[in-house]
């Protein structure tokens, strides 16, 4: 991956006595403007895509003057048909503007990338209308040659996948210390269904069932009474031990990955014993992993055992 890094651009992700953010994607069709705005949408970046060069300072002042939007992100590209001649003018104009800090990233990728990725998604290139992609590419990269020297960061995708990119963006914006994926601990019953947005699932009906004990068919597994029936348990003791050490094993590969939410799904048969007393135990486990925040949702424990 190459790039050209400006420490004061990089300083611009994160509002300051500078002003806040305000960046500006562009760069060649196909190059990956449209994940990296997802990337910086999912930062909390307010995004617009295509916005009019002549709007862009309009955008700037109302970013500037509301505490409504914090950080802002637009992308603009050939398609706008003032780019060319009137983009560095308003791009001067950001800069002396007062309440924001601008940033221009530029994405490119080599012609042969360009070209294969044209013919996997089999979308037509914007400047290729009656002729080749590689026609096309050819002159998109003349015509964007004097906003590529604006740029304050130049990010050559050509070997990036998907994800690369998105970590890359997630990583100019996000400290260390700061929240990167929010993961969400579901207990459920799979009398009432599977939760369809689930990342991973594990099944608990395997184990001792407290709904089989009359004193603790009417409890949850939050009661004291229900946790200590499921602790008594060998095999439930190391069913929770393995479960502990999967989940937080490849926590950080999601975290390092980009993603921004985890769904962790835990059932039993109804969903108020086994799954939410392992759930509970989970979140304890996991509070403080770094990078990491933890949610936990019991889906079906108000649900009436009979």
């Amino acid at each position: 991956m190459k790039v050209k890094r400006s420490r004061k651009a990089l300083a611009a992700l994160r509002s300051g006595p500078a002003g806040r953010p305000f960046i500006i994607l562009t760069g060649l069709s196909g190059s990956g403007k449209s994940q990296a705005m997802r990337a910086l949408e999912d930062l909390g970046f307010f995004c617009v895509d295509n916005l009019p060069i002549t709007l862009i300072p309009t955008l700037a002042r109302m970013a500037a003057r509301t505490d409504d939007i914090e950080r802002v992100a637009i992308v603009v590209d050939v398609r706008e048909r003032t780019l060319l001649k009137a983009f560095p003018r308003v791009y001067r104009q950001l800069k002396a503007m007062r309440g924001i800090h601008p940033i221009l990233i530029f994405l490119e990728a080599t012609h042969a990338a360009l070209v294969r990725r044209f013919s996997e998604t089999r979308r037509p290139h914007p400047l290729a209308a009656g002729r080749s992609v590689s026609e096309g590419i050819r002159e998109e990269r003349g015509r964007l040659a004097d906003v590529r020297e604006l740029a304050d960061e130049i990010l050559d995708t050509s070997d990036l996948t998907v994800h690369e990119l998105r970590r890359f963006f997630m990583s100019l914006s996000r400290d260390r210390s700061q929240t990167s994926l929010v993961v969400n601990l579901l207990s459920f019953g799979f009398k009432q269904g599977v939760p369809v947005d689930a990342d991973l699932l594990f099944d608990a009906r395997c184990l001792p069932n407290p709904h089989f004990v009359p004193t603790l068919r009417r409890r949850t597994g939050r009661d004291r009474a229900v946790v200590s029936f499921m602790e008594r348990d060998v095999s439930t003791r190391q069913f929770i031990q393995r479960l502990e050490e999967y989940v937080a094993f490849v926590l950080p590969f999601y975290v390092a990955e980009g993603k921004s939410y985890l769904t962790v799904a835990i059932g039993c048969t109804g969903g108020r014993h086994r799954s939410v007393m392992i759930a509970e135990r989970l979140a304890r486990q996991l509070a403080h992993t770094p990078g990491a925040q933890i949610r936990v949702r019991h889906r079906d424990i108000r649900q009436v055992s009979r």
